[in-house]
């Protein structure tokens, strides 16, 4: 009887040992704290962190931990690839790069039947008013592109359904552009020309059509 009495003794003596430890790590419920699914969202009203908090700087294997939710053109592109699968950088990257001699070469010769399908509505007639006004001057512009020092992504943002992207090329051509009687206007048909322009391409993410479309552009375009 006296060993029995002394087991349950012992048993009792564990179990409360446990059930402290599980309180310890645990902790007890209060009755407000947040449903789970609230870890991994802000409250609208949560208040800021204090100021010590804030001013901390975090650890250096916190930091390489969330590089993409700290940049935004990396936040860009992760919402496109969320909403088109088939979404790959650079792939995009290669065919923006082709993109830019096609449209660069075209507007230089007034092709416009290559530039159509290319360009945003208001872009194609930004283009084509410059190509009208110098067919109107009788200029001819001699073009040869000469390629690529650098093209990256400085933008991306999914809006609703449209993915847009912003590319800042480096590029280099030859142009020199000649007047009626043959006379140089602008340009130099010997010297390699250094550019720098920042171009907007759009595309539905639902859409079947797999090709982009220039929607804005800034920087140098051959004269």
């Amino acid at each position: 009887m006296a060993s029995s009495q002394l087991l349950d003794i012992v048993l009792i003596a564990v179990a409360g040992f446990l059930l402290f430890r599980l309180y310890t790590v645990l902790g007890r419920r209060t009755g407000h704290e947040r449903p789970p699914q609230d870890n991994y969202r802000l409250a609208p009203d949560a208040a800021p962190p204090a100021a010590e908090d804030a001013a901390a700087p975090l650890p250096a294997s916190k930091r390489a931990e969330q590089p993409a939710q700290a940049d935004p053109v990396a936040r860009g592109l992760m919402d496109i690839k969320l909403a088109d699968r088939g979404f790959e950088t650079e792939h995009f990257l290669s065919g923006a790069r082709q993109a830019y001699e096609m449209i660069v070469t075209a507007y230089a010769n007034g092709d416009r039947a290559s530039l159509r399908p290319l360009l945003s509505d208001e872009v194609y007639k930004a283009f084509d008013a410059a190509i009208a006004a110098r067919e109107g001057a009788k200029e001819h512009t001699q073009f040869t592109f000469v390629g690529f020092k650098d093209a990256k992504i400085v933008q991306a943002a999914l809006k609703s359904r449209e993915a847009e992207i912003t590319v800042a090329f480096g590029a280099q051509f030859i142009s020199a552009t000649t007047d009626e009687s043959g006379q140089l206007v602008e340009g130099d048909a010997k010297a390699v020309r250094d550019v720098t322009d920042v171009w907007t391409f759009s595309r539905d993410t639902r859409a079947r059509d797999p090709n982009w479309t220039l929607v804005a552009t800034s920087g140098d375009l051959p004269q």
